[in-house]
């Protein structure tokens, strides 16, 4: 557990152990190779120096007189030169004592001698062997005290090593405290984007995602305040016309007024229904927006044939002719399959509110080059152009007094298609005469191409 809570826990944290311990590591290997090197160095070194010495010696000395060596209380059997004839008479001692063997083996040896381990060069030269020796822990402690003073630079260096790491770190990892202060500062209805200054590439992909998500949480919040708003709004006169005809039943004189109100009461019950309908509809719809559902590829033809089955019963209780009056085949655009059902049913049921008894309602689909228009054409008595735009907004209504509604269904109309890239244009219908609604579907962004 405490491991899990480790891994998971302060970035910063992780990379200033991680880091500062690859330092430490670092620089103890380093300080490592660099003493054993210098104390390889060193020996190589104080060979040279004592095989320099000898070779300096051969031509100072005499070939056979002795001589003696230097005074007692000067002596230092730290490094000691002796001088050998070839007879195995010694000659010259720096030491007396020194109680080195002499050698028969000419180069480097290592010999023990006065309880400790001496390096001994012996070279023959002019009837002569020299031999010049120095104490092993001597020069074990020349070479150390050398090679401590090479490694600490990197003793110095470290620290200040992982002092700079840990104000790299500190001041890298500060956009990240601050977008932290940030939320944690806001109020609970604060959806702002939050500030992308500053932030490097591995950070702002996170902010830019979760600004998009402060997005998508403020329109359902736009959407449901606007939901409740409309609610509010439209429900009120429909509550209370229907309370009016209650009054009316219960006021009714006879049998005949009686049924003239119940016939009213059950009028406005439907338009109450149609409108909570309708506004559930288009809230449901603002949803998907705000949860960004994804597109897929979507026929145009089924979507026709859905629509015609679900606005045929009005159809016939009018005996309007309904249906697909040209499609091109195939016809595929990216999108929702409900919302564009929905889209097209409300055109539908639109286009059969309007449409006088016997009257025709034609669906068309066909492609444009790249984009691909769907088209509701009626044969009712269409709108004046200056309604056109007007009937797109919110429970706007036309002013033809034939088929009364929530104005709600234009408005779900617009709202799906700019959902899916689309334009919603109304014309007059050059087949029927009446009305024409046209949705021109854009070029899909993702390349698959529509159709």
């Amino acid at each position: 557990m405490n491991g899990r809570r480790w891994v998971t826990g302060s970035l910063r944290a992780r990379l200033l152990w991680f880091l500062l311990a690859a330092i430490v590591l670092a620089a103890g290997a380093q300080a490592l190779v660099a003493y054993r090197t210098v104390l390889h160095e060193a020996d190589d070194i104080f060979d040279y120096h004592m095989q320099q010495m000898a070779m300096s010696l051969r031509s100072g000395l005499p070939p056979s007189a002795a001589v003696g060596g230097i005074g007692g209380g000067e002596q230092n059997f730290e490094f000691v030169v002796q001088v050998w004839t070839a007879d195995g008479v010694r000659v010259f001692e720096s030491a007396d004592q020194a109680a080195l063997p002499q050698l028969a083996v000419l180069g480097f040896a290592d010999v023990h001698a006065r309880g400790t381990t001496y390096r001994v060069f012996s070279m023959q030269t002019r009837g002569l062997v020299i031999q010049v020796a120095q104490d092993m822990a001597a020069r074990r402690s020349m070479a150390g005290t050398l090679a401590l003073r090479t490694i600490a630079p990197v003793a110095l260096m470290a620290p200040l090593l992982m002092l700079v790491v840990w104000w790299v770190v500190s001041r890298s990892l500060a956009p990240v405290a601050r977008v932290r202060t940030q939320v944690a500062s806001r109020q609970a209805d604060d959806l702002s984007p939050v500030s992308e200054e500053g932030l490097p590439e591995e950070v702002r992909p996170l902010v830019q995602e979760l600004n998009l998500l402060f997005g998508r949480v403020r329109h359902a919040f736009d959407a449901q305040k606007h939901f409740v708003a409309d609610a509010a709004h439209e429900l009120r006169s429909p509550l209370a016309a229907l309370k009016l005809q209650v009054q009316g039943l219960q006021r009714a004189p006879d049998d005949a007024a009686r049924e003239i109100a119940v016939s009213r009461l059950v009028a406005g019950i439907d338009r109450s229904t149609r409108l909570v309908e309708q506004m559930l509809a288009l809230a449901r719809h603002e949803a998907s927006m705000a949860a960004g559902a994804k597109p897929e590829p979507v026929d145009l033809g089924e979507v026709a044939r859905l629509a015609i089955s679900d606005a045929v019963a009005g159809a016939q209780a009018r005996r309007i002719d309904i249906g697909v009056a040209h499609a091109d085949a195939a016809v595929v655009v990216e999108g929702q399959p409900e919302a564009l059902r929905m889209m097209l049913r409300n055109l539908l049921d639109n286009a059969v509110k309007y449409t006088p008894e016997e009257g025709r309602v034609d669906i068309g689909i066909a492609k444009q080059g790249d984009a691909v228009e769907l088209s509701v054409d009626d044969n009712g008595p269409g709108l004046p152009e200056a309604e056109r735009e007007r009937v797109l907004d919110r429970f706007y209504r036309s002013g033809e007094p034939q088929a009364p509604g929530s104005g709600l269904g234009l408005s779900i109309v617009k709202s799906i298609a700019e959902l899916h890239n689309a334009t919603v244009t109304l014309e007059k219908s050059a087949s029927l005469g009446g009305l024409r609604v046209r949705v021109v579907f854009a070029p899909s962004p993702s390349g698959r191409g529509l159709g």
